[in-house]
């Protein structure tokens, strides 16, 4: 009994798949999701988790208290010593929580309803860096520029 030749044509096959770097790190994010799927890569991953970081006050994580961020509970205080050193402590604990980044430079102005944060991280044994804006309103939350 002879054996059937079964071809297969792919070359009609057309995926969709996101623009991918160099693929240290992969993941995915339902927030602003673009057109090329859910899918983060690298440096773009790493600013997702440290926002999602920020994005969390501080004890609100069941099981884990300690986790989030304090800039939700300062928002309207004046921009002392003091909570300046307080914010910039926690912002640094935050972009050091996660071992894949090393933040590079931190700004921290007061904004009329809330605070200004402008971080620069980089990803470790790369050269691979980004900045990002935060501006943190008592009124509209967290959005970035």
């Amino acid at each position: 009994m002879p054996y059937k030749n079964i071809e297969i044509n792919t070359a009609n096959t057309v995926y969709n798949q996101a623009p991918q770097q160099s693929q240290f790190y992969k993941g995915f994010s339902t927030v602003g999701a673009s057109t090329y799927g859910n899918q983060l890569y690298d440096i773009d991953l790493i600013k997702q988790d440290i926002l999602n970081h920020f994005n969390t006050k501080k004890g609100q994580r069941l099981m884990n208290p300690d986790f989030g961020c304090i800039i939700w509970d300062l928002l309207m205080e004046p921009m002392t010593d003091q909570v300046k050193e307080l914010l910039v402590d926690d912002i640094t604990k935050i972009c050091n929580f996660d071992p894949r980044a090393v933040p590079t430079e931190i700004t921290l102005n007061d904004y009329p309803s809330g605070y200004v944060v402008e971080l620069t991280i980089q990803i470790r044994d790369t050269d691979q860096s980004s900045s990002m804006k935060m501006i943190f309103d008592q009124k509209l939350g967290l959005s970035v520029q």
